[in-house]
C-alpha cells in the first residue's frame, strides 16, 4: 500500500514547509509527496524542504482544482490524500494507522477511506458520520483533507474547474452516486484543517451555496432534495451551523454530534 500526498500551492509562504514537515514526519514509510506549484514568486519554492520522497512539478494553472488535476497525473500511489498549505496531519501515526486499517478492512471495489478532522479555527475535533448516506451527502460530507481516495477514482473523474468552491464536493457525490464507490470510516482523526481561507470569504460563501444547489440537483432526485431540505429546516440548520463554527460553542456541538453518531469523542 502506497500513499500519494498531494500539496498544491501558489505563493504559500512558510505554510508550504509547515505542511511538508507534517508529512515527512509520518512513521509509515510508504508514501510520496506530489508538490504542484502554479508559479510561485515569493521564495517559498527556493526554500522548500528537500527529500527524496518529494516530487516537485511546476506548471501554470487557472484554479486550485485545475492544479489538483495536474498533480493527479503524476501520482504513482494507490491512495491519494490532498493537504493544502497550512493543513497538517493530525499526528505522525496517521498513515501507519490508516494502512493498518486498510489491511484489516479491504474494499472489493475502489473506494474512499475517511476520518475525523481537527479544526484549528475552532480548536475542536469534528466527527465524521460512521456511514455515508444521501442525507450526509446533502448536508455535510467529510472534510476533503481527511479523505483517502483510491487513485483510480481521481483519474476516472477529474475535478471540474467550473466549480470554484465545491469541485471536491461534486467529485465526492460522483463517487457516491455514479461510481457507487464504497466508503469506510477510519475511526481516527486524519488532518488538522487550518480554515479561514479562500472559500470562507463572504462572497465565496454565497457562491458556495449556489454551487451546492446546482451540484445536488445534478445528482439527487427532486423528491430526495425536498425531503432533505425539509429535514434541514425542521432541525434549525442555520443555528447548528453557527454553533459548529463558533469557537465558544463548537466543542459542545461536536460532542453532541459524536453522541448522535454513537461513539465517544476522541481524546
Amino acid at each position: 500500500m502506497k500513499f500519494s500526498i498531494i500539496v498544491v500551492c501558489l505563493n504559500p509562504g512558510t505554510k508550504l514547509n509547515q505542511t511538508l514537515d507534517s508529512i515527512l514526519a509520518q512513521t509509515c514509510p510508504d508514501f510520496e509527496v506530489i508538490v504542484k506549484d502554479g508559479g510561485s514568486r515569493d521564495g517559498s519554492i527556493e526554500s522548500m524542504r528537500t527529500d527524496g520522497r518529494i516530487h516537485f512539478y511546476q506548471e501554470p494553472d487557472h484554479s486550485i482544482y485545475e492544479a489538483m488535476n495536474q498533480a493527479v497525473s503524476h501520482v504513482t500511489g494507490d491512495y491519494i490524500l490532498f493537504l493544502n498549505c497550512g493543513d497538517l496531519f493530525y499526528d505522525k501515526e496517521v498513515l501507519a494507522h490508516t494502512a493498518q486499517f486498510m489491511e484489516q478492512h479491504p474494499m472489493k471495489l475502489q473506494g474512499i477511506y475517511y476520518g475525523n478532522t481537527y479544526s484549528a479555527k475552532t480548536d475542536t475535533k469534528i466527527s465524521s458520520p460512521p456511514r455515508i448516506t444521501g442525507f450526509v451527502c446533502y448536508r455535510n460530507i467529510p472534510c476533503h483533507q481527511s479523505c483517502f481516495y483510491a487513485a483510480d477514482l481521481c483519474r476516472q473523474k477529474p475535478y471540474e474547474p467550473k466549480y470554484k468552491i465545491r469541485a471536491d464536493y461534486e467529485h465526492f457525490l460522483w463517487c457516491y452516486y455514479r461510481a457507487k464507490a464504497p466508503m469506510q470510516y477510519l475511526g481516527l482523526t486524519v488532518s488538522s484543517y487550518e480554515g479561514g481561507g479562500y472559500s470562507e470569504t463572504k462572497e465565496n460563501l454565497k457562491r458556495s451555496a449556489a454551487e451546492h444547489k446546482e451540484i445536488t440537483a445534478k445528482y439527487m432526485k427532486p423528491v430526495e432534495l425536498f425531503r432533505y431540505r425539509a429535514v434541514m429546516a425542521l432541525t434549525l440548520a442555520p443555528l447548528r451551523t453557527a454553533m459548529a463554527e463558533s469557537r465558544h460553542f463548537s466543542a459542545i456541538y461536536q460532542g453532541l454530534t459524536s453522541k448522535v453518531y454513537g461513539r465517544r469523542q476522541e481524546k
